[in-house]
């Protein structure tokens, strides 16, 4: 029982440990970042009167109701695009997708390029798509649905690739032991079987780029995020509180609208 009860106390001197030393690290992580940018701590405590201040410049009031009408038409501009990315995206990554798995990629080398594709296309931020894309495409709807494509592709066309393997090398071979032709095991016996879990990824990622969408439009001058910004810079903070009300109906609703289609198809 001893030899027990020292082997727990060590056990658990052992994790006080690892967790002191992680507290640290952090405490020192902090100190070092703040130094460098010159931070002072205590200007946390200056949050509170922030927090007043936008909660008396940023409440939508009637003068900034009469802006609904623009807000509303960006929002929808908004919400195509990232509708439009996403479902294009899908269609390119299930393609991909089914040319890299493991359980059905023609080869290793191809297997390997599309999966090395996917995580370099899906580890870029879409911040930076949107900056690179605007050098070669300006500001204009078309940069925001490229920064979202390509961010997309390479999400989707993982997800994918990992559902698709999931589905077992045992299920293909039973099907291509029928008879079944390559295609044929694909389009009508894999797709219909693994339709309602690629389904679920594709509406997480539009309910991700609805969200991301509005961060694209105030770098591309577009949509939603766009007259966010003219309205803030133009000190008009009521009718900038409504656009982020709106923002947060849109996504919420998309949201909801998602769960919902993801019980229907369960």
């Amino acid at each position: 029982m001893a030899d027990n009860s020292q082997t727990i106390n060590r056990f658990f001197a052992k994790k006080r440990l690892h967790l002191t030393l992680i507290v640290v690290g952090l405490g020192l992580a902090y100190v070092l970042a703040s130094v460098g940018l010159g931070f002072q701590t205590q200007s946390l405590f200056g949050v509170q009167n922030g927090i007043i201040w936008l909660a008396h410049n940023f409440i939508p009031n009637a003068e900034s109701a009469s802006y609904w009408h623009d807000i509303v038409t960006q929002l929808w501009r908004t919400f195509l695009v990232a509708i439009a990315s996403t479902t294009c995206a899908a269609v390119v990554s299930l393609f991909l997708a089914v040319l890299g798995a493991k359980t059905l990629s023609p080869s290793v080398v191809l297997n390997w390029v599309i999966r090395s594709f996917a995580s370099f296309m899906r580890n870029i931020p879409i911040v930076a798509w949107a900056m690179i894309l605007l050098f070669s495409f300006k500001q204009n709807d078309l940069t925001g649905f490229l920064a979202l494509f390509f961010m997309t592709v390479g999400f989707l066309t993982r997800a994918f690739m990992e559902t698709i393997e999931d589905f077992g090398t045992g299920k293909l071979e039973a099907l291509q032991a029928t008879g079944a032709t390559y295609l044929q095991v694909i389009f009508q016996g894999l797709i219909p079987e693994i339709a309602t879990a690629l389904m679920g990824w594709v509406l997480y990622m539009i309910e991700n780029n609805v969200r991301d969408a509005t961060l694209v439009g105030l770098l591309t001058g577009t949509g939603i995020g766009f007259i966010f910004n003219l309205y803030f810079k133009g000190l008009r903070y009521g009718a900038a509180g409504l656009v982020v009300l709106a923002v947060i109906i849109l996504v919420v609703s998309v949201e909801l609208v998602s769960k919902l289609i993801g019980r229907l198809l369960a």
